[in-house]
């Protein structure tokens, strides 16, 4: 889901019409309402919300926290479409022509109340993937004296997977995810792509056999829906089908990760302090005998008075 910049400098309609879809668990009712707002430019649909929520229904509930795109807690149905509400801006999705609003809690998550919804199963399925690095010896990863080598190409072969906020807009957007439960989801087998991609991991064959089943990467459709709503532009369509192409040839003992990250070595000391060439100035009242001289040390309790 590609943000829209024109959106920043568009005028909202001054009146905007909010319908939202709200849910009582103690009733099992399921209803909309409507509220009429009064809008202005670079008002997202989260400040409309928080606006209702204020001043014309307090019983409104949605969750959000950091209302800059970071945390993913505001994402919701938007005009039909999985969006963070923080990110989206009135404008872009209301016009003179049609100034209404509709908003609805995510699908394939379990609704809690209104526009809240239940992640429970979702992180479950993550944490179920391992999402962290596994390394033969773990003391490499407990001790953290030193970082692992990698090269630019590598790094930028996973970079994308990391900048996943877990907002679960393409968990409510597959339709793999709508029709069965057990399916691992667009964001699981990302991170398992994301970390059989990333060197510095070393639990790849315990990764591919473990996501070898009927909920893993073979059930994806290939919709690509998950890439289309994902608020960070990360591609999980194509974390599945790299992961799937993994996957086979690792069948046919054909796949092997190609180079496992070592730590880096602990840089050499030097001992001498190598002279200034003759073409280099000392900025002016510089004491040159003074730098080369140790710092002394300051006194921890010194620095917490």
């Amino acid at each position: 889901m590609t943000f829209d910049p024109k959106a920043a400098t568009k005028e909202p309609p001054k009146k905007v019409v909010f319908r939202v879809k709200r849910y009582n668990p103690e009733t099992g009712k399921t209803w909309w309402d409507e509220y009429e707002v009064e809008t202005y430019r670079g008002m997202t649909v989260l400040d409309a919300l928080l606006k209702i929520k204020e001043e014309l229904d307090h019983t409104l509930v949605l969750r959000y926290s950091c209302r800059m795109g970071v945390c993913g807690s505001c994402g919701m149905i938007i005009n039909g479409m999985p969006r963070l509400a923080c990110q989206t801006q009135v404008a872009e999705v209301a016009s003179e022509a049609r100034p209404v609003v509709t908003v609805e809690p995510l699908k394939n998550h379990p609704v809690v109340r209104d526009l809240l919804t239940d992640f429970t199963a979702f992180f479950d399925k993550h944490r179920s993937v391992k999402p962290y690095t596994i390394r033969k010896n773990k003391e490499e990863l407990e001790t953290g004296d030193m970082e692992f080598l990698m090269t630019p190409e590598e790094h930028s072969e996973l970079y994308e997977y990391t900048l996943c906020i877990a907002c679960g807009l393409c968990y409510s957007a597959c339709p793999v995810a709508a029709s069965d439960e057990r399916f691992l989801g667009p964001q699981a087998l990302t991170y398992v792509w994301r970390y059989v991609a990333d060197p510095r991991d070393e639990a790849w064959q315990e990764r591919l056999e473990a996501v070898d089943t009927e909920e893993g990467p073979f059930s994806c459709h290939f919709a690509a829906s998950c890439s289309a709503v994902c608020p960070k532009m990360v591609d999980p369509a194509a974390a599945i089908q790299r992961l799937r192409s993994a996957l086979i040839k690792y069948r046919m003992g054909l796949y092997k990760k190609k180079k496992i990250a070592r730590k880096a070595e602990p840089p050499k000391e030097f001992k001498e302090r190598k002279p200034l060439p003759p073409e280099a100035k000392l900025v002016e009242g510089a004491d040159l005998e003074a730098l080369e001289k140790e710092p002394p040390e300051i006194p921890v309790d010194s620095l917490l008075s």
